[in-house]
């Protein structure tokens, strides 16, 4: 068994060293708003972990409960996995087609516990179960019992997604790898197997960092983009999803992009800035213009949920009595919308320039947006910057 362990953290940990080895949308060219913080990443807000386990096992013709395997999981630790104290956050549901649990506790005490998953829609509970497990072996259920915050998207387009191929193992893997550091995007963890806008999509994330007069508070956002029509896609304004061609069906049975939004995304937003749940629910809600300028316009089968957390005021969910918690004026709040905005739209859009194309169940194969494509179209439409920023 630790052989099978070790074999499989190399595995990771090569995978993880490949997507952060892979160009960002920056790289391109592509401006953004905003300045990023100096990983560019969620990981930028103190104490935030991150980690992924991804399975990409098998080829060929769909045999549900074999194969081919393309999922996995994805964790975001508020403060590290080191830390059972709970955190202020809120969420928000621009569209309820998907599933996040734990959310009526957040609703009912403000407060998260423990770490954020998020995974295919059809492994939602053994996630969950796996959570658990893990949290009561290693100590850090805050109440005796847990009610841990898992979400998902459809990645059955191309992965086995009935075949359930998510297991306690691919989890734990997931708790173990998580880090302060780079956080790996495209078709990893919960990723994997995803597509938004018609192009092979997945992981991504981004980060704020506010000026020292408007605080100096980091906003980052991790999203897992399974989302929107071909024709909808945007960045940085140009109408990249009407420009890019649909490629006729060939022999390798390319998946054609719907022609409606039918699919899902994840938001979640950390800050350091000291928020109260309910100003939470508002950075959750800023999260839908991030996602908005990228094109989205969430339609009937998305499920579009975004939840918010705040790292600030450790210590006061154990309080057994009174006490003075940190809370910043309404009056300095709308500088974290905006960062909101910013971290949301670059973490989707580094999602598709993280991605790669894939070819999953039934032969099926989605194409990965163009780099070179982009970077045309940016300077047809007179969004490059100046080239001595692209070098």
């Amino acid at each position: 068994m630790r052989v099978i362990a070790a074999s499989l953290a190399l595995v990771l940990a090569s995978l993880t060293v490949s997507a952060q080895d892979k160009p960002r949308a920056r790289d391109l060219g592509i401006p953004f708003d905003g300045t990023p913080g100096a990983l560019n990443a969620i990981t930028d807000v103190r104490g935030v972990e991150v980690g992924v386990s991804t399975i990409v096992r098998g080829s060929g013709p769909l045999k549900v409960g074999e194969g081919p395997v393309r999922t996995g999981v994805t964790v975001v630790f508020p403060r590290g996995k080191g830390s059972a104290d709970p955190v202020f956050a809120a969420w928000f549901s621009q569209n309820g087609n998907g599933e996040m649990t734990g959310t009526t506790w957040i609703d009912e005490g403000g407060f998260m516990e423990g770490p954020v998953f998020i995974t295919n829609t059809h492994s939602v509970g053994v996630v969950r179960d796996a959570a658990i497990a893990w949290s009561v072996k290693e100590g850090k259920t805050f109440q005796p019992w847990s009610l841990p915050v898992v979400a998902e998207t459809w990645d059955g387009a191309l992965n086995d997604i009935n075949g359930f191929h998510v297991k306690p193992e691919q989890v734990f893997a997931a708790i173990d790898n998580a880090s302060r550091g780079r956080v790996a995007e495209g078709n990893v963890g919960g990723g994997t197997g995803m597509i938004c806008y018609g192009f092979k999509c997945g992981t991504g994330t981004a980060s704020r960092k506010l000026p020292s007069p408007e605080g100096g508070y980091t906003v980052g956002a991790l999203v897992q983009a399974n989302h929107g029509g071909r024709a909808e896609l945007r960045i940085a304004g140009v109408p990249i999803g009407q420009e890019v061609a649909v490629p006729a069906v060939g022999p390798g049975g390319l998946v054609q992009p719907a022609a409606q939004e039918q699919g899902s995304i994840i938001i979640v937003i950390a800050t350091d800035a000291p928020l109260l749940p309910h100003q939470l629910e508002r950075i959750a809600r800023r999260a839908t213009m991030g996602l908005a300028r990228t094109g989205a316009t969430s339609g009937n089968g998305s499920g579009d949920i975004f939840l918010a957390f705040s790292t600030a005021n450790d210590g006061v969910a154990g309080a057994q009595r009174e006490i003075h918690v940190n809370m910043l004026s309404n009056s300095r709040i709308s500088a974290l919308f905006s960062a909101t905005v910013e971290a949301t739209e670059e973490a989707i859009i580094n999602a598709l320039i993280g991605a790669e194309t894939m070819t999953g169940i039934d032969n099926r194969r989605v194409e990965a947006l163009s780099h070179e494509r982009v970077r045309e179209l940016l300077k047809k439409y007179g969004r490059s910057p100046p080239s001595k920023l692209r070098d």
